[in-house]
């Protein structure tokens, strides 16, 4: 354990004594805190506080939330109060814990749906305070996940249940991209066992053929960049398995490998956080592997995901004739596409001014304001509903379901739920929009007002010269709570 505790402080790389010498007094305090108590796994408790602790620091977040890690069961598990935390080690550290203790004692899982509306509720209220006593409520579910094993079998579906439906998402709307990749592969493995194990063997021979394109590919696209200067860090990315799954489950795709282009994709990531060389190393990469015509470019850097995430997709003919996915992007976006709010957390950067811990908490540094919107909302529908079954439905269908990303055709960028149509992105672009609404474009052809969108879609709604009132159907097909909201209303 002790050298568990030294590798978190080789990641911290504290400059400071007092910080060293708080992180040491925080790792006696939880050793003391959990003396003789004992996991399923018959481990010392205090394992786990540690694995929490050294996941936040993978995560680059700052000295008071890594902390926080450390001590997060300390109220919960072991009976301390927060004010004799208070005391040690200050009111921002003792603010996350009590935090992430309330959160912890949400317990979505087998509660009745009025109980578990509450809850979340309580959840989201906790995430707009302040987000990083999600990271900690993250890191804590991502290790207990990965001891799951420990467990019994009802309970070991039932905790990969409310994280494949809870945290998975959350993370997703954290833009924490490989956290919530991570979560989903091993809740697949507890839920769907049979349908986890035949994936791995019928899909290893698919991604050793892509491997081997990839690395060809690797070595003559650096040779490329080097000879124009471009100086670059090559990675490949396997698709998570889980990811995979739903995706071969796709209509379109039908179970068909061949359809799928990125389950190995390569990632250019351009040093010096230099944005032209991103656009260069693709026409650079063009030059040598053609673009798929009809499968087009992403450019998620010019508009970013309303996740923050922000990179080039684009998707080549590699060797073999094979559809590969190429993504490019700088170190920054890396790190935020990895990572998402947690890489952006104010600290880092002001941290690199020379600012200690101490000056940022006393400063209160929080995330970017517009990253935070959509957890703004999440509060501000706390107020407005007051009908648990809406909350529930608006918190469900519209916050944690998989997401797509639509366009206006000025080229601003709508994040919309799964199933949305063009009547749910005329509300979400303007609530008056909805009076207008007289027809609808997607990709410059007119479609159905019930027509799925998917990501990537340009919409344009056709508007009608007069206001006029929803028809009742809509509701049949919209997606969203806004839009449904919006409808009911105008028609009572």
């Amino acid at each position: 354990m002790e050298e568990k505790f030294l590798e978190l402080k080789r990641k911290l790389n504290l400059d400071k004594k007092e910080e060293e010498e708080l992180l040491d007094e925080a790792w006696q305090f939880a050793q003391e805190a959990h003396q003789g108590q004992l996991r399923f796994s018959g481990d010392p408790y205090v394992i786990h506080p540690l694995e929490t602790a050294l996941i936040l620091a993978d995560w680059k977040l700052d000295l008071a939330t890594v902390i926080a890690g450390l001590l997060h069961d300390t109220i919960e598990d072991a009976g301390v109060k927060k004010e004799k935390l208070e005391t040690k080690f200050g009111s921002d550290i003792a603010y996350l814990v009590e935090g992430v203790s309330k959160v912890s004692s949400i317990k979505l899982r087998g509660s009745k749906e009025d109980q578990f509306v509450e809850n979340l509720r309580k959840m989201f209220l906790a995430m707009a305070r302040d987000l990083r006593v999600v990271f900690v409520k993250l890191a804590d579910r991502l290790h207990n996940m990965r001891t799951l094993w420990a467990l019994p079998s009802d309970r070991q579906k039932k905790i990969a249940r409310e994280t494949l439906e809870i945290y998975a998402p959350l993370a997703e709307r954290l833009g924490m991209g490989e956290v919530k990749g991570v979560l989903e592969d091993l809740s697949f493995f507890y839920l769907y066992p049979d349908e986890y194990q035949k994936l791995v063997k019928i899909s290893k021979p698919y991604y050793k053929e892509a491997e081997n394109i990839i690395k060809t590919m690797r070595q003559k696209i650096l040779r490329y960049l080097a000879e124009e200067k471009i100086r670059v860090v090559m990675q490949s990315r396997k698709k998570h398995l889980y990811s995979l799954w739903t995706k071969l489950k796709r209509p379109e795709i039908a179970g068909d490998f061949g359809k799928i282009y990125d389950i190995v994709a390569l990632r250019v990531i351009v040093e010096d956080n230099n944005i032209p060389a991103c656009y260069s190393s693709l026409g650079i990469i063009h030059n040598f592997y053609k673009p798929v015509p009809y499968l087009g470019i992403s450019d998620f850097i010019a508009q970013p995901k309303p996740n923050g995430y922000r990179s080039i997709h684009t998707k080549v003919f590699g060797p073999k004739g094979k559809i590969v996915e190429i993504q490019i992007r700088t170190q920054k976006m890396h790190q935020e596409a990895e990572y998402g709010l947690a890489a952006h957390w104010a600290y880092g950067e002001e941290k690199a001014k020379g600012r200690s811990d101490f000056e940022l908490e006393k400063r209160g540094a929080r995330a970017p304001k517009e990253k935070m919107e959509w957890v703004n909302q999440l509060v501000r529908w706390q107020e407005e509903l007051s009908d648990s079954k809406e909350y529930l439905e608006a918190v469900k269908f519209d916050v944690l379901r998989h997401r797509n990303f639509v366009f206006s055709p000025a080229g601003d960028v709508y994040d919309l739920p799964a199933d949305a149509t063009p009547v749910d992105f005329a509300y979400a672009v303007h609530t008056h929009l909805g009076n207008y609404i007289k027809g609808a474009k997607v990709n410059g052809r007119i479609v159905s007002l019930d027509h799925k969108l998917k990501s990537g879609d340009i919409v344009e709604i056709i508007k009608s010269k007069n206001p006029q009132k929803p028809r009742r159907d809509w509701l049949d097909f919209v997606a969203t709570s806004a839009a449904k909201r919006e409808i009911k209303k105008a028609l009572r």
